[in-house]
């Protein structure tokens, strides 16, 4: 009788758990794949909301981290003609006396240098701070000056001749907005520097020459009880004119101190700005923040203190007459 041949078994036997190794790959991948989505669509989120929330304080501060503010933000448009140094406003010339000239130093440009505006108050001067509005630090650096006695302005940014090549920056006023547009934004500058007395314009060679908008604009300015004064960024400003139709208290800048970062140059202006306080019993210069420029001011301090009688800008606004 023939044997029966048993069949071939493969050698190692059966395999166990295939069909549910297999499964929990499958399951891992899909988690990682869902985690990636969800984290993918966080950031998207985020990014949207961010760009949805994004204010003209926050572009500015954005714009400050990625370098420091000498290279970020255009300080001014200086007048290209000397006949925009000449006053358009002339008032009564003073009587010489024994007492000393006023002479208001405004500093522009305030808002985006925390320790030099610190540095300037412990001068222990009174400085005028004008200072921009949206700017990383526009309030804390109103509260310490308001604190220290020092006055404060809004430095209100204008469309200049040059824009857009060069940007007066966040708040800024243009002459296409609305009338409507143009008071809404000109009171939200207003609203964001606390403590304020007056205004003065950065840049506006454009904006200063257009008589209804300044009209419009000095009507906000009297409404509020502001004075202003007039940065002179054109021979053609009409802000004197302005002022005196809307009874606002008013001033125009004498010189820009440091439109020249150099040193001699800065000195020889502060000279001039003491002659001309002399001629006319009082006279208003403008310098900006740039550290050269705060050391030649602290190093001439005892020839102004000794010179001059230093005042705050609202010491020397009036109305025109």
């Amino acid at each position: 009788m023939a044997k029966s041949k048993k069949p071939k078994q493969s050698g190692g036997g059966p395999k166990k758990g295939g069909p549910l190794k297999a499964n929990i790959k499958k399951a891992l991948l899909g988690v990682f794949i869902l985690l990636i989505l969800v984290v993918g669509a966080g950031f998207l989120a985020d990014y949207l909301l961010f760009q949805k929330q994004s204010t003209p304080a926050r572009q500015a501060q954005k714009q400050e981290k990625k370098a420091p503010p000498s290279k970020q933000i255009v300080f001014e448009v200086y007048p290209k003609s000397e006949e925009s140094f000449k006053k358009t406003v002339v008032k009564p010339r003073k009587q010489p006396d024994k007492s000393l000239p006023n002479v208001a130093i405004i500093i522009d440009d305030l808002g985006y240098d925390n320790n030099l505006a610190k540095n300037y108050l412990e001068l222990g001067i009174p400085f005028t701070f004008s200072v921009l509005p949206f700017s990383p630090f526009q309030k804390s650096i109103a509260k310490a000056a308001h604190e220290k006695g020092i006055e404060i302005m809004l430095h209100l940014p204008m469309e200049a001749d040059e824009y857009p090549q060069v940007s007066p920056g966040p708040g800024a006023l243009l002459t296409d907005m609305t009338p409507d547009k143009l008071i809404e934004q000109l009171n939200n500058d207003i609203d964001d520097i606390p403590f304020i007395k007056g205004v003065n314009n950065h840049m506006g060679s454009k904006m200063t020459a257009i008589d209804t908008q300044m009209y419009q604009i000095f009507t906000v300015l009297k409404k509020r009880g502001l004075f202003f004064i007039d940065s002179r960024t054109t021979a053609m400003t009409i802000c004197g004119p302005s002022a005196r139709l809307l009874k606002v208290p008013f001033a125009e800048r004498d010189v820009f101190l440091d439109h020249r970062q150099d040193s001699d140059f800065i000195r020889n202006q502060i000279k001039l700005l003491v002659k001309i306080a002399d001629k006319n019993g009082e006279a208003i210069g403008i310098i900006h923040p740039h550290h050269a420029t705060y050391k030649i001011i602290r190093e001439m301090l005892p020839y102004l203190q000794e010179k001059v009688n230093l005042v705050p800008a609202s010491k020397i606004v009036s109305e025109i007459s």
